[in-house]
């Protein structure tokens, strides 16, 4: 993104949130297509600085009043402006460059307008369930992202490395750093979607064939749909077990819920279910609002174009460590 199209989106973004209108319409109010089925398309912001899970500090209170939320938005804006602001930080070489700059996040100012503590809703708390002894284990061997010391292949990089996946792509869908749109397109008999992150592409049939078998696993999992009132039920199972999204197993399950509530919110909500990781489902609500903007281009070139760089300096240091 160019710092105008990010400036511009901020700007939007802002502009929409002001104008919103707490709590959610019927969605008998809401659009349909020319078939009369409710109408999920367009591009859907789901940006919010609202966290997944609760601070372990609001222990049992679920909702932040509005002064709260108006607090923390406001701490969010100041922060945006003092790092747009502040003085320009040269890295020198062979330092730890760090992460991206400020300037290519965009990660909101608003809290959802439920106020809500965290998107999860279930469990009660707020917070992910307890992890198995299997998904502890699973969770101590990830080293995360760009931290394999010395890898021997690209294989040893993650799917984020590689740009194989979009970390907040999914499915199912979670906020965080930047792209955070995704685009539905909608047929009779299919819903098509496609995030702005890796531009990660589903087509998933509604009331089509049955599931892959088991052993067909798929990046982004096998998916059919099927409506429940205005509701569109998407359940997605054959994760591959190589993509490791947040530690799971390809044993992993998702429902995802569409929900067309009005002219400008799609309810998105859904439940994971894996219990090789987690002791119990959790689950997940996160409105998403339409964006009147069209999806940015995206390029991973991090990992497209630095593979061979950090393989050949991994072999330097191999042969450094050997007295070579």
């Amino acid at each position: 993104m160019t710092g105008r199209q990010v400036t511009r989106r901020l700007l939007l973004g802002a502009c929409a949130a002001a104008l919103m209108i707490p709590g959610v319409s019927s969605a008998q109010d809401a659009p349909q297509t020319g078939w009369g089925a409710p109408d999920l398309q367009g591009v859907w912001d789901f940006r919010t600085i609202t966290p997944l899970q609760r601070p372990e500090d609001l222990g049992d209170k679920a909702f932040l009043t509005e002064e709260e939320a108006a607090q923390r938005e406001q701490r969010a804006v100041d922060r945006a402006e003092s790092l747009l602001n502040r003085e320009a930080q040269r890295t020198e070489a062979g330092g730890n460059v760090g992460a991206y700059n400020d300037f290519w996040m965009d990660q909101g100012t608003k809290i959802i307008e439920t106020r809500r503590t965290s998107l999860i809703i279930d469990p009660p708390n707020g917070r992910f369930p307890a992890l198995t002894a299997a998904g502890e284990e699973r969770a101590r061997q990830d080293r995360g992202s760009f931290t394999v010391d010395s890898p021997a292949t690209y294989t040893d990089l993650n799917t984020y490395d590689r740009c194989i996946q979009g970390f907040n792509a999914g499915p199912p869908i979670a906020p965080g750093g930047y792209n955070q749109n995704v685009q539905i397109f909608q047929t009779p008999n299919h819903l098509i979607m496609m995030t702005e992150m890796v531009h990660t592409v589903r087509v998933i049939p509604i009331d089509g064939p049955p599931q892959l078998n088991a052993d067909v696993p798929q990046w982004s999992g096998d998916s059919r749909a099927h409506w429940e009132g205005t509701t569109l039920v998407v359940e997605t199972a054959n994760f591959a077990q190589k993509r490791s999204w947040r530690g799971s197993t390809n044993g992993m399950t998702l429902v995802e819920r569409f929900e067309r509530v009005d002219d400008t919110t799609i309810e998105y909500e859904y439940t994971v279910t894996d219990p090789e990781t987690w002791t119990a489902p959790w689950t997940v609500n996160l409105p998403m609002r339409l964006n009147p903007e069209a999806m940015f281009e995206y390029a991973c070139h991090e990992g497209n174009y630095a593979m061979d760089a950090m393989l050949a300096g991994a072999r330097v240091d191999d042969r450094k460590a050997g007295g070579q």
